[in-house]
């Protein structure tokens, strides 16, 4: 780990707070924010009332928290939406207008199978810009670009791409044809390539290439359509001369949803390495920052993804399954013991690229059964020694391979990556 830049991890009153994870968590030039429900922070609760109050509730406490840490809604460049069931998504997005009346961000939307509060019907998370960084970065007035193109289907409640800093933020891409507004003829097959086509669209758009891609997160109505899906992402990466050469495939989490938009069977989002940065930093570092992923065999390995992908000051960690590195099985045992699994091979990860669990910035956990975690916080509290990272919790249908728990992570880089030689 390095001290140049500092991770710094805040918490307000005007919203829910937690003993397992810290409200927001900046460092360098992002906030991750952790998940929040529809609860009244001087009650404790989730707010009486139908699914309009509680997402008002939701974008209520991230205000707070953005206004807490003096920025504006403005500055939220992702949001997360996890519904218990899609068909609220009308009526959450009219509520959610209100609170962003002049820069979308991007979006993605997802019917989950449980969220934390049995009572709650909506949770979201965000990723917020920090223009003045984390000391000891001198405050700089980056500016967020917000952009869409014709070429990919766009939506009135999201904008396709917001780069700020040396990141572009994509919004989930789903199998629809920009030309008729509908989704693709097929099955999974052709919905995966119809996704991957649009986020394709969108980054030619911008001028950066396929391969830029540092992490996806793919979302499936069907895990069992895995290797079909699978199929079609590998003919998609790796993409240029370059990445071919070394194997280059991003960090991936693959997350099973309960129901997606428009009744899609899949839905694909991205983070992008942006090595120009955004204005006004300097045009000529354009890809003087290069990524970095690594592998180690401490930690199980895919021929599908990277166990871990540095650019700039982050390093983002593909999902880990609750697999034993030596016998490349799920561990024995329940909640518990698979989630420290899973939690050793991040340990694993952050360590091979020599960084500490407490660099980690932001941890995502999908659980078979929602009521197991508190015998994961049980595990998760064992391996922080200082403030703990933002953290979003999901109950999901499936887990693959039939695991209990999946645990993916963001973790800051405080060294960066180096220039181009």
């Amino acid at each position: 780990m390095t001290d140049a830049i500092i991770k710094v991890s805040r918490n307000t009153e005007n919203a829910p707070q937690s003993t397992l994870s810290t409200q927001t968590v900046a460092f360098s030039h992002y906030n991750n924010f952790s998940a929040q429900l529809p609860v009244d922070p001087k009650t404790g609760e989730i707010v009486v009332g139908d699914v309009k109050d509680q997402a008002a509730q939701c974008l209520t406490n991230i205000k707070a928290i953005v206004e807490s840490i003096d920025h504006v809604m403005d500055d939220v460049v992702k949001i997360n939406v996890f519904l218990k069931n899609i068909a609220d998504i009308e009526a959450v997005d009219e509520v959610y207008a209100t609170f962003f009346t002049n820069l979308l961000p991007t979006r993605t939307v997802v019917q989950v199978n449980a969220l934390p509060m049995g009572d709650a019907l909506v949770q979201m998370d965000a990723l917020i810009s920090n223009g003045e960084g984390t000391a000891p970065q001198a405050p700089c007035a980056l500016i967020k670009l917000s952009r869409n193109t014709e070429n990919a289907p766009q939506s009135p409640v999201s904008t396709q791409t917001v780069a700020f800093s040396h990141y572009n933020n994509i919004s989930a891409q789903l199998p629809v044809d920009a030309k008729t507004g509908a989704l693709v003829e097929g099955g999974v097959k052709e919905q995966t390539a119809q996704c991957l086509k649009n986020m394709k669209a969108v980054l030619e758009s911008i001028d950066v290439p396929f391969d830029d891609i540092v992490k996806i997160n793919m979302y499936l109505t069907d895990l069992a359509d895995a290797d079909a899906v699978n199929e079609v992402y590998s003919t998609f990466f790796p993409d240029s001369a370059i990445a071919r050469t070394v194997a280059y495939v991003p960090a991936r989490s693959v997350i099973a949803a309960d129901a997606l938009p428009m009744g899609a069977l899949v839905q694909i989002d991205a983070s992008v390495s942006h090595g120009d940065g955004t204005p006004p930093q300097e045009v000529e570092d354009r890809h003087n920052i290069v990524i970095r992923a690594n592998n180690t065999d401490a930690a199980p390995r895919n021929p599908l993804h990277t166990q871990t992908v540095a650019f700039s000051h982050y390093n983002h960690v593909a999902a880990q399954l609750p697999v034993d590195v030596k016998t490349n099985a799920i561990v024995a045992g329940g909640a518990k013991e698979q989630a420290e699994q899973c939690m050793k091979n991040i340990k694993a990860i952050v360590e091979s690229v020599d960084h500490v669990m407490d660099d980690i910035v932001k941890i995502n956990i999908q659980l078979k059964d929602v009521a197991d975690i508190d015998a994961v916080n049980e595990v998760y509290t064992t391996f922080f020694n200082g403030d703990l990272p933002a953290r979003t919790v999901v109950g999901v249908s499936q887990i693959e391979m039939g695991a209990l728990v999946q645990i993916d992570a963001v973790v800051s880089n405080g060294e960066g990556t180096l220039p181009q030689a």
